[in-house]
């Protein structure tokens, strides 16, 4: 246990046992979610009270007692504290913004089962988040008590999977899935398994950031069971790389599951090529494969957090060639209205020189790459 969260045991739970706050269930049931609680535990600023106190219908607000342990007490500017402590900015619905910027509703052929892409799914299996971000892009949706993971529900969706023989890849999140139990995630596994035509499973959580306790040996060995089992982990910023997270994401590792993160850009929190290095870097040390840059959906209230496109160029440009290749995601854009994740990457390709192709380099450096026009080779023999 790191130097700080003890030292915010000590302040805040110090009736508290070792064996308690390793459990993830207790984590989950003392969540910090009133102003009361927010108040003792930080120094409130106006905007962040007001947001608090006023928040309403909107967004949730919960945060496991170990994510609050990482958190400044006096500083509301701290990257994670502003990734999870409201602000009225969540309060102004920007031009371009909207409550499904993605367009998920509308490719959605039943309750919490999206189908954008050709050969695969999206499983929303709960609403439920044990920490809620806020910048989430199904704000419409987490925490507002609409998606359970009954059976009769997921029972729709694996029927759709079932008649539908293209789809080989399902991806199955929220919410949060590792806020279900073992045995609840096992049922979900084991019926995806049985569909014949879906080969890859893959995971999307946060819990190894915000709840590493909930990553048990119980969990991996259940998890083991399910190979090809990929797990796509949501991770912000370096300072959430912490000891607890390392040792949550080794056990995974260790239990042969391929592990990736997806960051989203955040206006003033990690918006330098600095801040996104020192990430990629640390996750590469964790055996996390960092995947996607986000640039941030335009959820209603998401302005504050939003950066500039050609932000996203540049801290891609500062990563490629100044680190290692398996260490620079790739940008992308959720195109708004449901058309999928693209690319966008800085111009590395400069033009074509008659039979050479012309490369700039991370540096910036100018070459050419041979590389004659099909037919121009037959032309000349």
């Amino acid at each position: 246990m790191s130097a700080r969260v003890r030292l915010f045991r000590r302040a805040f739970f110090p009736e508290v046992s070792d064996r308690d706050w390793s459990d993830w269930r207790w984590q989950i049931r003392n969540r910090v979610q009133d102003i009361a609680q927010f108040e003792r535990m930080l120094s409130l600023s106006d905007d962040e009270r007001t947001a608090i106190e006023k928040g309403g219908s909107l967004l949730p607000v919960g945060v496991t007692p170990y994510y609050m342990s990482i958190l400044s007490y006096d500083n509301p500017e701290q990257a994670l504290r502003r990734t999870v402590i409201p602000s009225t900015g969540e309060f102004v619905c920007s031009p371009g913004e909207s409550a499904d910027p993605l367009a998920e509703e509308a490719t959605s052929p039943v309750p919490g089962l999206v189908h954008r892409y050709p050969d695969r799914v999206l499983l929303l299996v709960s609403d439920f988040c044990s920490t809620y971000c806020r910048y989430c892009t199904r704000s419409r949706v987490v925490g507002q008590g609409v998606l359970h993971p009954a059976a009769a529900r997921l029972e729709k969706a694996f029927d759709y999977i079932r008649v539908n023989p293209q789809i080989r890849d399902v991806l199955v999140s929220g919410g949060e899935p590792l806020a279900l139990s073992d045995d609840r995630l096992d049922w979900i596994l084991s019926e995806l398994r049985r569909i014949p035509h879906v080969e890859i499973v893959r995971i999307g959580t946060k819990a190894p950031v915000v709840l590493p306790q909930r990553i048990t040996p119980q969990l991996t060995r259940m998890l083991r069971r399910h190979h090809p089992i990929w797990m796509s982990i949501h991770f912000t910023h370096p300072d959430e790389c912490t000891p607890e997270a390392s040792r949550a994401c080794a056990q995974l590792a260790d239990a042969g599951i391929p592990l990736g993160s997806q960051t989203v850009l955040l206006k003033g929190i990690n918006d330098s090529v600095e801040t996104m290095k020192k990430l990629v870097q640390r996750l590469m040390m964790m055996r996390v494969r960092p995947y996607y840059i986000y640039q941030c959906d335009p959820i209603c209230g998401s302005s504050h957090f939003r950066t500039s496109v050609e932000k996203g160029l540049e801290i891609i440009r500062g990563l490629r060639g100044f680190t290692s290749g398996y260490a620079v995601p790739t940008f992308v854009i959720d195109a708004p209205g449901g058309g999928g994740k693209t690319p966008i990457m800085p111009d590395y390709l400069a033009g074509r020189e008659g039979d050479h192709v012309v490369l700039r380099n991370y540096e910036g450096n100018i070459y050419r790459y041979y590389d004659p026009q099909p037919g121009e080779e037959l032309a000349r023999v």
